[in-house]
């Protein structure tokens, strides 16, 4: 699902479609101009800043995605008086992956947002641990690179939790198997339960608990999402191994709806649910 990056630079880089390709161009335009109006060649800019001439090269070419290290350092040497390092949050956003930029404007738009997941927590309540740990276990393994920009692209989506923006309502339900499994260990489940506990005393937000112990379960298709928008319509969002789908067809829609109208009604109140969760940090 992601594209690959080189490794060993500290740099990303890559991109994979056209929207990232055009961020990416226009700020190696910007610092062409910036290097070129202060009279410095690439590799004298790259010498100033800690960088090789094919760095800045493929930097200003737009085929490589520059770390904030490199937007600020280019900014001072070039005097460039903000220009370039003010271009740090558009670099940030054209490195995550397309889908994770397409969802997270999803979620900006949506009033209720609806989780149902039975193999890891949901991505918007993971600690960084947790996600490290998640990701460094996928195989093929990712590049260190690929773990880096997939751990910023996560940690980005979750500000939508902080309410500063927008306050969607929450509504998280995960299978019991979730939080038994020790993803990066014990030390690391204990800290994510302990987070669990806290983003459920949110007044937004709602975390309930599927026992295993529970004979019916209507999830056992696997994990999705469903995010009640402003305009009134809903979408549906699921990603099993290599596909990552929106579902906006309504027949689908309303399939989803009702299943998790089911599931929420199977598990534990969120009273419970915390209770439970508070249970299952004493055991870990």
């Amino acid at each position: 699902m992601e594209q690959g990056s080189q490794v060993g630079d500290g740099m990303g880089t890559g991109w994979e479609d056209e929207e990232s390709a055009a961020v990416l161009r226009a700020v190696g335009r910007v610092v062409k101009k910036c290097r070129e109006r202060k009279g410095l060649t690439q590799a004298e800019l790259g010498t100033a800043i800690g960088y090789s001439e094919e760095q800045v090269s493929s930097v200003e070419r737009g085929r490589r995605v520059p770390r904030g290290q490199f937007l600020e350092a280019a900014d001072r040497v070039l005097d460039a008086g903000g220009v370039i390092v003010g271009l740090t949050q558009d670099v940030e956003v054209a490195r995550f992956p397309k889908k994770v930029r397409d969802l997270a404007k999803l979620e900006a738009e949506a009033v209720e947002i609806c989780a149902y997941d039975n193999s890891v927590v949901n991505g918007l309540l993971q600690t960084e641990e947790y996600l490290r740990a998640l990701f460094g276990s996928r195989r093929p393994a990712f590049s260190e690179d690929e773990v880096e920009r997939l751990v910023a692209a996560r940690l980005a989506r979750q500000r939508i939790l902080d309410g500063k923006q927008t306050v969607p309502a929450f509504s998280f339900v995960h299978d019991e198997a979730v939080l038994r499994r020790p993803v990066g260990g014990r030390m690391v489940l204990r800290r994510q339960l302990e987070r669990l506990l806290e983003a459920g005393q949110m007044r937004n937000v709602e975390i309930q608990v599927l026992p295993l112990g529970c004979e019916d379960n209507a999830g056992l298709d696997g994990p999705f999402h469903l995010l009640r928008l402003k305009k009134g319509t809903t979408v549906g969002h699921s990603d099993i191994q290599l596909v990552s789908r929106l579902i906006s067809d309504r027949k689908e829609i309303q399939i989803l709806e009702l299943r998790y109208g089911i599931i929420r009604a199977q598990a534990l109140t969120p009273r419970e649910s915390l209770a439970y969760i508070e249970k299952l940090l004493g055991e870990t």
